[in-house]
């Protein structure tokens, strides 16, 4: 990825993103010092230009931005930062620099599985102490199957009753560990969509 710094006297527009939710939460400036401190540290570090001064973002407030990727724009002058914030981005204690909540439980229904999907996603990629979902990932592929295969047979039994609230429950949890699944295999909600897809066309 090469980045033209010189282009904006040093400095380059860095657009940071929800890497789960796609929510845009703040634009910064970085030079490139920032730039390899911020991939060094895998915190978010910026150039202020009004103190002429490095800045990790949370420094303070221990809302950092733990990064997750960083992309260049085509003409290498702009970087998108792809990042999951500790706590609210602006100092104004708003989710966002622009007033925008960023709450994925304000997403749709039909929304929420891809969020979850990308939420495990980022567990396996970065693991978190006392999560589920990574002990669910440590115990490897065999255990992972085998509570896809407990729940299936727990929606089964439910489906047998009317107790929809009960039902609707075990669904839920076959559907997470159905996701753990697919991530644990390299695979995609998209992929699965793909196959469908390609089998309604026949």
């Amino acid at each position: 990825m090469v980045i033209d710094f010189e282009k904006g006297g040093g400095l380059v527009p860095a657009i940071v993103q929800d890497a789960v939710t796609g929510k845009v939460l703040m634009l910064g400036y970085m030079n490139k010092e920032a730039y390899e401190l911020t991939l060094e540290k895998g915190l978010v570090t910026f150039f202020s230009r009004s103190r002429g001064e490095l800045w990790t973002k949370g420094e303070t407030s221990g809302n950092y931005l733990n990064l997750r990727s960083i992309a260049a724009d085509c003409d290498g002058d702009t970087l998108l930062v792809k990042a999951i914030p500790a706590g609210p981005v602006c100092h104004t204690g708003s989710d966002t620099c622009f007033g925008e909540d960023n709450d994925p439980m304000e997403v749709s229904s039909v929304d929420f599985l891809p969020y979850l999907e990308k939420v495990i996603r980022d567990r396996k990629d970065h693991p978190q102490e006392g999560s589920y979902t990574n002990r669910l990932f440590s115990k490897g592929i065999n255990k992972i199957a085998q509570k896809v295969g407990e729940e299936a047979v727990e929606l089964i039994i439910e489906s047998k009753d009317d107790d929809r609230d009960l039902f609707l429950g075990e669904a839920a949890d076959l559907m997470y560990h159905y996701l753990v699944l697919l991530v644990e295999k390299g695979c995609s909600l998209s992929d699965v969509a793909e196959v469908l897809k390609t089998r309604h066309s026949r």
